[in-house]
């Protein structure tokens, strides 16, 4: 007598094996395929930037500011990318999110006012356009989400005064700015904010 049911055929380690290894197959394909889709989402500096709204807009607007000093060749600023995307979408209608590249001479005024010395260099603003805060480095996503609420509450920010990673800016503004403008191999040469 067999101990298998009827129509059933007889079960071997071999099967057994196929189907981990199909099964295994199928999920690292779909990791594989959604790891992709997720990298070509993530936006550049260039496209956030150019979506931004204009500085001379958010000085008048009434809307609370969130002012970003960046540059595209700052790791510190590539690396927030993503999350500095999520936050526009998710307050972009109540807060101004603005971008001053500071390889472009224009910005030259601003950076001496906010002492940009490191980038990025972000500096919360209240509705009347004052500045109220400012946080040098890469800040963690949460970090800017709180103080974001609280900008909009129009109350006391949680992280007044906060340090992380940057990008230091070498030499003094005048000289680098001439050497990023005239420099062919320099990431300035490109359309900058």
């Amino acid at each position: 007598m067999s101990d298998h049911l009827p129509n059933t055929p007889p079960s071997t380690p071999n099967q057994a094996r196929n189907l981990i290894v199909a099964v295994a197959a199928v999920v690292l394909s779909a990791a594989l395929v959604l790891g992709l889709r997720t990298q070509s989402v993530m936006p550049s500096l260039s496209e956030l930037a150019a979506s931004a709204v204009p500085y001379e807009e958010a000085q008048t607007n009434g809307r609370p500011t969130l002012l970003e000093f960046y540059a595209n060749w700052c790791t510190s600023c590539q690396a927030m990318a993503g999350d500095m995307a999520e936050l526009r979408a998710r307050y972009g209608d109540r807060i101004n999110f603005v971008m001053l590249n500071i390889d472009n001479n224009k910005w030259l005024p601003e950076m001496l006012a906010y002492r940009v010395e490191g980038i990025p260099h972000f500096v919360y603003m209240g509705s009347a356009g004052d500045p109220i805060a400012v946080a040098i480095g890469e800040q963690p996503r949460q970090i800017l989400s709180d103080n974001l609420d609280a900008l909009i509450a129009q109350a006391p920010l949680p992280h007044q005064q906060t340090f992380g990673r940057l990008s230091a800016i070498e030499g003094d503004r005048l000289s680098r700015q001439g050497a990023v403008n005239d420099d062919p191999r320099a990431h300035g040469n490109a359309i900058v904010n």
